[in-house]
């Protein structure tokens, strides 16, 4: 897949900005602070209608303005599909394809696919277990569209049920009224947590095996790399996200489990937490409280992994999600886009190399640096001039 066009009109730093694209490589050229993030964050929003950079949509909107439009034309072999987002302040956003009808943003999703590199990716390491959880959550949207609805299901299920333990807390007294109600918002919790816990449970099985291809293809391939799935449905965590105590005095594998039995364990995990939970006022078990623990042969990375391994990680899981993409999908032109946003600067000249060897294969990769000479020879390909609000192709 590559993008052939696109066009922002009132997306960040851009009241307008036309761009013709080409296959293979692309590298957008400029001081910071001048927008070339900016190009390709368009791009992967249109992938996951999420920003690497942001959580909300509010700062994609140029300031003053009350929406930005976000169009491109893609081409997935013979087939061009043209692709049309609308970012709303304050309502819905809307989307266009093939210039019809206007419809639900993500029912465009699917349309477009990316996986982006960014420096922010260290904190899919380093940071709390959320970046972690939000990684597997976009790569099952992405790559399974109708998970999207899975994901805010149990988003809009936990929001209720939260707001409902912390008015029991706030009353000082659980009485028989919060007790009928919070019964039907398990029920409700169970079965939507069931869901993206087994959906969540086998994309990390067809990830595992990428991860440690990846790592070992950008090192010397001195540590094995691996992920393992941490369920509060075994171990209740705490609100750091470090393990306090036991639901399940067994820990035994989930991942053989269908969802209404994975339903039935939040049942029980629910009433066996209740107390607690409403001394709390949160909800302490579901995959809003799940841990995704990154391993360098023995040990985590996080707290162990030098800075370099480190980073070594954070690419392994980028890449190991490009490696699922063309696993999940292998017609031709079915490869997603390749973004690396400002990630050179970032490494050594022998992790540059490993990576661009790696991804230099790929149908589209689009490329950001402040300078050229950060980006190895084996991707240097087109460059493109960002300034201030325009672009230019450097022929």
């Amino acid at each position: 897949m590559y993008a052939e066009f696109l066009s922002l009109t009132d997306f960040r730093s851009y009241s307008q900005l036309d761009i013709a694209l080409e296959p293979g490589a692309t590298v957008f050229v400029g001081p910071n602070g001048l927008g070339k993030t900016n190009i390709v964050e368009a791009l992967g929003y249109l992938a996951t209608m999420s920003s690497h950079r942001v959580s909300s949509d509010g700062p994609l909107i140029r300031f003053g303005q009350e929406r930005a439009m976000v169009r491109a034309r893609l081409r997935r072999g013979q087939q061009g599909t043209a692709v049309e987002m609308e970012i709303n302040a304050g309502k819905s956003n809307r989307a266009r394809i093939n210039r019809a009808n206007p419809v639900r943003a993500r029912d465009a999703l699917g349309i477009c696919r990316t996986v982006l590199f960014a420096p922010e990716d260290l904190a899919l390491v380093k940071g709390d277990p959320s970046s972690r959880r939000r990684f597997l959550d976009d790569l099952l949207v992405s790559l399974v569209p109708h998970h999207s609805a899975t994901r805010s299901d149990y988003e809009r299920v936990l929001k209720q049920r939260n707001a409902l333990l912390k008015s029991a807390r706030a009353s000082g007294k659980f009485t028989d009224a919060h007790r009928s109600t919070l019964d039907v918002w398990n029920q409700h919790m169970a079965v939507a947590g069931a869901r993206l816990l087994r959906a969540r449970l086998d994309l990390l099985r067809q990830l595992e095996p990428h991860i440690a291809r990846a790592y070992n293809d950008l090192t010397d391939g001195s540590k094995a790399a691996g992920a393992r799935y941490r369920s509060s449905l075994q171990t209740t965590l705490s609100d750091d996200g470090s393990a306090e105590s036991g639901v399940d005095a067994n820990a035994d594998d989930l991942s053989a489990l269908t969802v209404d039995e994975l339903t039935s364990r939040f049942m029980d995990a629910f009433q066996s937490q209740q107390a607690k939970e409403v001394e709390r006022g949160l909800s302490l078990v579901g995959p809003h409280r799940d841990e995704v623990e990154l391993m360098l042969g023995p040990a985590p990375a996080k707290g162990y992994a030098s800075h370099g391994e480190t980073w070594s990680m954070a690419l392994s899981l980028r890449l190991a999600s490009y490696y699922v993409f063309l696993a999940d999908d292998e017609t031709a032109g079915a490869a997603p886009i390749l973004i690396l946003d400002d990630v050179f600067a970032e490494l050594d000249t022998h992790r540059r190399q490993r990576l661009a060897d790696i991804v230099a294969t790929a149908e589209q990769v689009l490329v950001t640096a402040a300078v050229a000479a950060d980006v190895p020879d084996t991707l240097q390909g087109r460059q493109i001039k960002v300034a201030a609000g325009s672009v230019s192709v450097d022929e």
